[in-house]
This record gives structure tokens, sequence and C-alpha cells, in this order.
């Protein structure tokens, strides 16, 4: 069986559909899973979708998935504008990982501008809401696919 795709969310996304509506829309954390999981199904692919407040916790599901995920999607909250730690852990991790925000991170203040996440990233999608979750997914499966080839032209 194949390995799931981690999608991890940072700091305040368990507050989705109540914090900032006009900025994040009134969609919750859980109305985005279950769209993320019917959409990862469509694709062929497993998630594991998480959240945590806790820098550290996303750090250790990064490491996790070094050897237990295919891809991660990350929505890394705040903690993409201050964290090296998540920075160093995504660039150890060695996966296709695309970076999601919800809004758009160039309209808004100007702290937001700068992203750690990026530099480990496959590609970046911002301010399309949770439809960017699913333009990830669509482009991971297009990036699992494409090795999957790969491997099978070496091997076959």
């Amino acid at each position: 069986m194949a390995k799931p795709v981690y999608v991890l969310n940072g700091p305040n996304l368990n507050m989705l559909g109540r914090r900032e509506p006009a900025i994040y829309g009134r969609e919750t954390l859980d109305d985005v899973r279950g769209r993320v999981q019917t959409h990862a199904r469509s694709l062929g692919l497993e998630v594991e979708f998480r959240q945590s407040n806790h820098e550290g916790e996303l750090v250790t599901w990064i490491q996790d998935a070094r050897e237990a995920a295919s891809a991660i999607v990350l929505n890394a909250g705040a903690l993409t504008h201050t964290s090296i730690a998540i920075l160093d852990a995504l660039t150890a991790a060695e996966l296709p990982v695309i970076e999601v925000h919800l809004s758009n991170i160039y309209k808004r203040e100007s702290f937001r501008h700068h992203s750690y996440v990026s530099p480990a990233a496959t590609g970046v999608i911002c301010g399309l809401g949770p439809k960017g979750y699913l333009l990830a997914l669509d482009a991971l499966a297009d990036i699992l696919n494409q090795g999957t080839r790969a491997t099978k032209r070496r091997t076959g």
C-alpha cells in the first residue's frame, strides 16, 4: 500500500470558521479535512490530516514523514514566518512539499511576506482558501505519479 500524504496544519488553524472569517472564511478545519479526504480518494491518495498549535509537534510529524509519508502538504500558519526548525525538518525529510496558505500572504502585513517554509517547498499555493489544499493534492498526485513512472522505467 502506498504511503499517505501528510496534511499538516499549524497554530490557530483549529479556529477556522470562527477566527477572522473575512480573511480565512467560514469553513471549519473539520470541513477542510472532509474536502481533503474526499478529493484525495478521488486521486487514489491516502491522507493523514493533522493540526497542532505546537511547533515541536509539527517538527516531529515532519521528521516522521520522512519514513511514513510520500509527500507533505503544509499550512504552518504563523510559524511559516518564524520557524527555522520547520525549515530544517522539511529539508531533512527529503519529500515533495506543497506550502499552502488560505489567505494571500502578500496582500497582508509585511512580516507575512517572508516564508521559512518556501525554500524547502516544491510549490506554494496562497490566497485560494480551502481550495488550495485540493490543488496541492492535485500537484502531488502528478509529482508522485511521475516518480512511479520513472521507477517503473528504471526497473521495468
